[in-house]
């Protein structure tokens, strides 16, 4: 199928979705939710945390043609479209915006087609700056007459959107997006650390590489507004980032196709995921990069010591047990598994 790229205004029949529901109130929920409503459509909102109009998904889904999801996961949207199903009429289009799995988003649109009911994967690339700002990339999976009928709400949410293919072709393209994009992030720290060591200033450094061929999104927006300042605070968390390269990798095994180089990418994210805290944002896998480069462990006690500002300490055996030896304890440490990166 030939891409479509669409930009706003290019739409026709703007009213003939008149209400949307929206679930999942996020970081990127609210303000696309705004967007909508900026649009011209009434929007009937539900979060589980207790956000929005409506008191369920279901009540959500009461008399919206267009029913979206933004949410973590690919299960979370299962069973938040299955509990808001019984509000939604024959006829009516699911349009998943978050970032799934491409097998089970398949598996949800035959679940849905037994009761009349369209299925359209449309993840979104831009962060929350994109989302505020209505200038995300959308990506979208389904069918030629089902995306024609949903793009008004795209473009009161995106500036360009893609039509890739059928049912799950937007969240698989997002993975693959997203797995480029994690290599691009730590391909990018990994120079900046050298640069560093060998004592080169970043921002002339940055400037060339940005006006060559290795720039990409790490050197143009991560390096300079996050790691540089030491904000760390893209608006996108490293557990997100780490899903969807695992998802990627799925999609790789599913197709019997190896893939070592994502292998070693997913460890490199998993890795970071279990030495940062659960909440950190992705470009905070800097720090267990540098610790790595500086032969540092990143482990529980450096959590800790991110959070509390407090410098770790060792501690002490416990009765009856012997200390071992620092060679031992550095074999056994967790934090060095968890960080063992090679094949």
């Amino acid at each position: 199928m030939r891409n479509r790229i669409l930009r706003k205004g290019s739409s026709r029949n703007r009213n003939a979705i008149a209400t949307v529901a929206f679930i999942g109130l996020g970081a990127m929920g609210v303000p696309m939710v705004a967007n909508l409503e900026k649009a011209g459509f009434r929007v009937r909102t539900y979060d589980v945390n207790g956000k929005g109009n409506c008191a369920s998904g279901r009540e959500a889904a009461e008399g919206a043609q267009v029913l979206v999801t933004m949410l973590p996961n690919g299960a979370i949207v299962r069973e938040a479209v299955l509990q808001a199903l019984p509000g939604l009429a024959r006829g009516a289009i699911v349009l998943d915006m978050s970032s799934s799995d491409p097998a089970g988003t398949r598996e949800l649109s035959r679940r849905l087609a037994r009761r009349g009911i369209e299925l359209v994967d449309a993840p979104v690339s831009g962060a929350v700056i994109g989302a505020r700002n209505a200038t995300l990339a959308i990506m979208v999976g389904g069918s030629p007459r089902a995306f024609e009928r949903v793009r008004p709400v795209l473009e009161a949410m995106g500036r360009q959107i893609f039509h890739v293919g059928p049912t799950g072709a937007g969240h698989a393209v997002k993975a693959l997006n997203n797995y480029l994009g994690a290599v691009g992030t730590i391909a990018g720290f990994e120079a900046l650390l050298i640069a560093r060591k060998f004592g080169l200033d970043p921002e002339p450094m940055l400037a060339a590489i940005n006006a060559s061929t290795g720039r990409n999104s790490t050197t143009e927006r991560k390096i300079p507004r996050d790691i540089l300042p030491g904000t760390f605070a893209s608006g996108f968390r490293l557990a997100l980032m780490a899903k969807d390269v695992g998802i990627a990798a799925g999609l790789a095994k599913g197709l019997g196709l190896k893939t070592p180089f994502l292998a070693t990418t997913l460890r490199t994210w998993k890795a970071a995921q279990r030495a940062l805290p659960a909440d950190a944002d992705h470009v905070e896998i800097y720090k267990v990069q540098e610790a790595l480069a500086l032969g540092r462990a990143m482990g529980q006690e450096a959590r800790r010591k991110a959070r509390s500002g407090r410098r770790s300490t060792r501690r002490a055996p416990s009765r009856g047990r012997k200390l071992p030896s620092r060679a031992a304890a550095a074999r056994r440490s967790p934090a060095r598994r968890r960080l063992r990166l090679s094949t």
